[in-house]
């Protein structure tokens, strides 16, 4: 799958666009919108992206955990370096390692929620601006559909592309919300 990403100042054109691509074929999952207007991506029902997908979270814990790793394997070795576990044995070392991780860990995620995601930093300039981006995920099978809908909404500007959330997660999503609607 492929991500592609579209510029946008109306948001009842984006409504339309994303009931073309859900009339086409295409699943919600697929579709989203990022913009700094929640209230009105709310109000037109369009598929908005969560809150903490806006943020760098998961990017910030990953780096932490990364961060963590080398500290608690800095902490193991200057243990066994320094003969401690010889005196002590490797039980605290090794929870001192594991604290190190965690903490690192858990600070690359608070780091995370301070930043806006990777993917979305170039368009900070138009969401400053009043603007909306919708990005859709595709197989090459859905891409001549998504070309089809984007041809019939001129105000649709093309933004480029990039890596997409795994099938197998959209698929997820979809049969999660199939669910939901007919729960009890």
């Amino acid at each position: 799958m492929k991500r592609h990403y579209f510029i946008s100042s109306d948001l009842d054109d984006l409504e339309r666009v994303e009931l073309d691509l859900t009339e086409a074929g295409l699943v919600k999952p697929q579709i989203h919108v990022l913009s700094e207007d929640d209230a009105g991506v709310k109000e037109h029902h369009l598929h908005e992206v969560e809150a903490v997908l806006k943020k760098d979270v998961v990017h910030g814990t990953e780096m932490g955990a990364v961060v963590g790793v080398l500290g608690a394997a800095a902490v193991l070795a200057l243990a066994w370096f320094s003969g401690l576990t010889e005196t002590y044995t490797w039980v605290p070392a090794i929870f001192l390692a594991v604290v190190v991780l965690g903490f690192c860990t858990w600070e690359g995620g608070l780091i995370g929620i301070g930043e806006t995601h990777t993917d979305f930093r170039r368009f900070q300039d138009d969401l400053r601006a009043g603007r909306h981006i919708l990005f859709v995920d595709v197989d090459r099978s859905q891409k001549a559909i998504l070309d089809a809908v984007v041809q019939r909404h001129p105000g649709l500007k093309p933004a480029g592309d990039g890596s997409s959330t795994p099938r197998w997660v959209v698929g997820l999503q979809q049969r999660w919300a199939n669910f939901m609607r007919v729960a009890p």
